[in-house]
């Protein structure tokens, strides 16, 4: 599984500044008008090492820092979620943010932890900015590598003394040395898993948590790199590109989903709050209000159709997202091969995707053949669309719907959503599936 808001899988694309317009000075008052601004917890008055303490960081603390990773996000993009990527054990290991510590030590009043987001967001993005400018002044030409094997070693010596002096060599230092050696190569054409293989093969293991590299090992490094590029034959694809949908339908028939939690939910179930209204007013609105009216207008056609006990397919997915686009008729089937994930996810298409969608679709009804808990078929819906990933736009609200669609239609509504919308998965890894099966039975046996 990979964490949606976790910063070390970021993709240069992603964080390249001239790609993802920012302004510093309105900062504040972007922070100020998200939603979880308005519900900043209050750090409990028990000392560090009182159990209370750890219990309020995970329970409390986490939802909330992560529900404001998701809303900067969506305002600014993917790059926003370092803002909390601390130096040494913080939130993430071995980040370069020195305004944020950790849950316990950076949320104190709201003021005060308010602040402390503008400031680290804005740090983050410095930092970035930075390594924008050091790309640009040691500039790659992969079409004439011999002339310009020492500009590399300089580059990739400056490079890491940077990340060096920037995260302190803390714990777990070494991860961002490596992103920031791989983003550098994808900046001038380098192919991202090229990259990865370059970087992991110079350093080999050899950076360690709390210590600094000495003089020689970084000289040997940014050799062995520079050496890297003389073979320019490796940078040329080998082969076709991989198509995720086709690997999740062959994980889809591996995944054990009868071991998924059985929720304690029997028949009808009236929760004490509306958990995706909430979620959606919060977090939604905050990105902006009429993709929140539109969502909110396909929550409620979503719940009719369950009262009614209608069919889970493509053509009543298409129905709830013409609200969720705002479009003037109901949105067609993708006819191109799909993109997620900063592209690190590949969807295929053919002339029966569509058809194989509702095939799967249709197994998220109740077979007594072959009973599986009702977890499971929600999150089997969800991951379906996701990866079938029918729309040009939307799919993850699309797969939100569908989710919440096979539980309303027996009769259960959740008290609470967020375990389901801030979390990725991965299209290939069975263990996934499993996870999100457990988050939606959380949030049943909390409902």
């Amino acid at each position: 599984m990979i964490p949606d808001m976790a910063p070390g899988y970021l993709s240069w694309d992603e964080v390249d500044p001239a790609r993802h317009p920012f302004d510093s000075e309105s900062a504040t008052q972007v922070v100020l008008s998200l939603g979880p601004a308005l519900h900043v917890p209050c750090r409990p008055d028990v000392s560090f090492a009182d159990p209370a303490m750890n219990t309020w960081s995970w329970e409390v603390a986490k939802p909330w820092a992560d529900a404001m990773s998701h809303a900067l996000v969506e305002r600014y993009g993917r790059w926003a979620v370092g803002w909390r990527w601390s130096q040494g054990e913080g939130d993430f290991d071995g980040g370069p943010v020195k305004n944020w510590c950790c849950l316990r030590d950076s949320i104190t009043t709201p003021q005060e932890t308010l602040a402390r987001v503008v400031v680290a967001l804005c740090e983050w993005r410095e930092w970035l900015e930075n390594l924008a400018e050091w790309f640009e002044a040691f500039a790659l030409d992969l079409a004439s590598v011999a002339d310009q094997r020492v500009l590399w070693h300089r580059a990739a010596r400056n490079l890491i003394l940077q990340v060096v002096d920037r995260t302190g060599c803390d714990s777990g230092w070494y991860g961002h040395c490596d992103q920031v050696l791989t983003w550098f190569l994808s900046r001038w054409g380098v192919p991202s898993d090229v990259a990865q293989e370059w970087v992991d093969q110079a350093i080999g293991g050899r950076f360690e948590s709390r210590i600094g590299p000495d003089t020689a090992l970084v000289e040997e490094v940014a050799e062995r790199l520079s050496l890297s590029l003389q073979s320019t034959d490796s940078v040329r694809s080998t082969g076709p590109e991989p198509d995720h949908l086709q690997r999740w339908l062959a994980v889809r028939e591996t995944v054990p989903w009868q071991e998924a939690p059985e929720s304690r939910a029997r028949g009808s179930v009236v929760p004490s709050r509306d958990g995706a209204r909430e979620d959606i007013r919060a977090f939604d609105a905050a990105v902006d209000p009429a993709r929140a009216t539109g969502l909110l207008a396909a929550l409620e056609l979503m719940r009719s159709d369950a009262v009614r006990g209608a069919s889970l397919d493509f053509e009543l997915l298409r129905g709830w997202q013409q609200h969720v686009l705002d479009t003037p008729v109901p949105p067609p089937f993708r006819n191109q091969p799909a993109f997620a994930k900063g592209g690190r996810e590949r969807y295929g298409i053919s002339t029966d995707t569509r058809a194989r969608l509702d095939t799967c679709l249709t197994e998220s009804r109740v077979d007594a053949a072959r009973p599986l808990p009702v977890a499971a078929r929600a999150a089997r819906a969800y991951l379906d669309v996701c990866f079938f990933h029918p729309f040009e736009d939307g799919n993850a609200r699309s797969a939100f719907l569908a989710l919440l669609f096979v539980l309303a239609r027996e009769g259960i509504e959740p008290n609470g959503v967020s375990l389901l919308r801030r979390i990725t998965f991965q299209a290939d890894d069975p263990q996934d599936a499993l996870t999100l099966a457990r988050y939606v039975d959380v949030h049943l046996a909390e409902t």
